[in-house]
C-alpha cells in the first residue's frame, strides 16, 4: 500500500517528512495541501485529516500521524534507515530533532514566512530582526556541531539530520547565507549528494511560482 503524505512545497517542516520518505525506499506520494488558500483552517481538514490543522499528514493504511518527527520516527521504523546505530545514538538523534523543532525550524519557518509570504504592510521589521538574531545562535550552534563531521550524528544520515536541513535549501531569504557559514555548507553538500536527493520544490507540489 503507497504511503500519503499531506504536504506542500513551501513547507520546511513538510520537506523533512517527504525529504525521509523519498530517501528511504518505501513507496510513498504527495497529497497536495492548500494551505495558501486556507485548507488546513478548514473544518473538513481538522475532521478527515488532522485535529490539528496542520500539515505535514502521514497516512498509511489504517496508521496516521502528524508531526515531522514523528513521521520521520514511523518511516525510521518501517525502513530501518536514519536510526542510530546504539541506544546512545538513537538518544542523541531525538536530542537534535526536538532542538531543531524549538530553536531552529520553529525560528526559520517563521521569519521566511514574515519575509515572504506575509503581506508587505503586516512585516514588523523588529521581529523580523529579533527573530534573526535568534536564527543566527541556532545556525552557530549547528555550524559549532559539525566541525569536522560530516554528519550531526553518528557517521551516516540520521533524522537529525533530514530534520535540521528542513529549511535550508529555500531560496527565499529569511536571514541564512549558507556561504557564511562553512560547515554548515558542506553538511548540506553531503545531502544534496545523497543518491535521490531533490530540492523541496521538485519533490513536493506547491511553489511560489504557483501563485505569482
Amino acid at each position: 500500500m503507497t504511503i500519503k503524505l499531506h504536504c506542500f512545497g513551501e513547507s520546511g517542516n513538510a520537506y523533512k517528512a517527504a525529504l525521509a520518505l523519498e530517501l528511504s525506499g518505501l513507496e510513498w506520494e504527495p497529497v497536495k495541501v492548500d494551505f495558501f488558500a486556507g485548507e488546513t483552517r478548514t473544518p473538513e481538514y481538522r475532521e478527515t485529516v488532522n485535529e490539528m490543522g496542520e500539515a505535514p499528514v502521514l497516512v498509511d493504511g489504517d496508521f496516521r500521524t502528524s508531526q515531522s518527527g514523528a513521521i520521520q520516527a514511523y518511516v525510521t521504523e518501517k525502513s530501518g534507515k536514519f536510526g542510530g546505530k546504539t541506544r546512545d545514538e538513537n538518544y542523541e538523534i531525538l536530542r537534535w530533532v526536538l532542538w531543531d523543532n524549538h530553536k531552529l525550524s520553529s525560528q526559520a519557518g517563521m521569519t521566511r514566512f514574515l519575509m515572504n509570504f506575509l503581506p508587505e504592510q503586516h512585516r514588523n521589521a523588529d521581529v523580523i530582526a529579533f527573530n534573526q538574531g535568534r536564527l543566527k545562535a541556532a545556525f552557530q550552534t549547528l555550524e559549532t556541531q559539525l566541525a569536522g563531521r560530516d554528519w550531526i550524528v553518528g557517521d551516516s544520515m540520521t533524522n537529525a539530520d533530514l530534520s535540521c536541513c528542513g529549511y535550508l535549501y529555500y531560496p527565499e531569504p529569511f536571514g541564512f547565507d549558507r556561504a557564511a557559514w562553512p560547515n554548515i555548507d558542506r553538511w548540506l553538500s553531503n545531502i544534496e549528494n545523497t543518491p535521490g536527493w531533490k530540492h523541496p520544490y521538485d519533490l513536493m507540489p506547491g511553489s511560489p511560482a504557483d501563485r505569482a
